[in-house]
């Protein structure tokens, strides 16, 4: 504690009478003095149908191809967009690599902008891939003994972990995000969950579809790192590619995880890991020196589970198998 004057025997004031100061000033201001500020609700959607019914702009935002380019529309909410073009077609299908133009438009000028151009839906290459021979189904929309969680409507929800500790493994894992559309484009309220691996390593899944990597080159401002965005391993590396699909759209992780190893109390290799999303690699046999984000203030381990991390949005799994290695 300081030495300073407050804390000197002669001066510092009793428990008894700071507790009733301090009674005092809540019954004289209020409870709100103390109360922590209360999360703000914004409407969200689950399901394609629902969205499309209550929404204007759900059936408009997404992803569009003609005339050599490529082109995603993020809804911001209050018929605005954040719109991305991508010469030779969209990231991960003809996209070139080039600078991508980034815009704000109102609904009508993203309909003209659009005009002769096809809606898409991509699907990943990956999708409802089924487990090889000696694979650990973790989850094929019925409870196994190999996860622990919520499951309903043949998904698990986040908050969700594997009851079977692995070394080494190969993964595969679908994941669905929330309509939230009235959250900013980068918010991490916008859909958050993530893959902890080993409660170390986190993959970070969210709706950050729509936002360009190069983040001084967005038309919106962003309130958070490119590394807490999707595909990134969090706050550590952004992935190579931008592969996020618009929400309430199926997505896919493939992951080839190497554990760390130790001799005794002390690790002798790091952890590696290669990603794959939406079936295009982001991450190619990444070195992690050490836990990402929270993870990094606990021990690794050789072996242990994942986590379906719950940030307080409902986000769904469905597919889930491990090999082990």
């Amino acid at each position: 504690m300081s030495s300073g004057p407050l804390q000197s025997r002669s001066t510092r004031i009793p428990w008894r009478v700071k507790t009733l100061i301090t009674s005092l000033i809540a019954i004289l201001v209020g409870s709100t003095v103390i109360a922590a500020p209360a999360k703000t609700t914004v409407p969200m959607w689950m399901d394609a149908k629902t969205a499309a019914a209550a929404h204007p702009d759900f059936e408009i935002q997404g992803e569009y191809v003609g005339s050599g380019a490529g082109l995603q529309a993020a809804d911001l909410g209050e018929g605005i967009f954040h719109v991305l073009t991508y010469a030779g077609g969209l990231p991960g299908d003809g996209w070139d690599n080039s600078a991508i133009k980034a815009e704000k438009l109102e609904r009508e000028a993203l309909k003209v902008r659009v005009s002769g151009m096809k809606r898409v839906e991509r699907k990943s290459p990956t999708l409802g891939e089924k487990a090889p021979e000696g694979a650990i189904v973790v989850f094929d929309g019925q409870a196994t003994d190999h996860i622990k969680g919520e499951i309903k409507k043949g998904v698990i929800w986040s908050g969700a972990e594997t009851t079977t500790p692995t070394g080494d493994f190969t993964m595969h894992v679908e994941f669905r995000l929330p309509f939230k559309p009235d959250r900013p484009l980068s918010s991490q309220d916008r859909g958050n969950s993530g893959l902890y691996i080993f409660n170390n390593y986190e993959v970070q899944v969210i709706d950050t579809f729509g936002l360009d990597f190069d983040t001084a080159n967005n038309a919106v401002e962003t309130e958070s790192l490119n590394s807490q965005w999707c595909g990134s391993l969090y706050k550590f590396k952004a992935p190579d590619a931008p592969m996020a699909y618009p929400p309430l759209q199926w997505q896919t992780y493939d992951i080839v995880f190497t554990a760390p190893k130790f001799e005794g109390e002390e690790k002798v290799e790091n952890a590696r890991i290669t990603l794959k999303h939406n079936g295009v690699l982001v991450h190619n046999d990444l070195e992690l020196p050490g836990g990402t984000g929270a993870g990094g203030k606990r021990p690794e381990k050789a072996e242990s589970v994942v986590f379906f991390q719950d940030h307080g949005n409902p986000v769904a799994f469905r597919n889930i198998w491990m090999v082990a290695k």
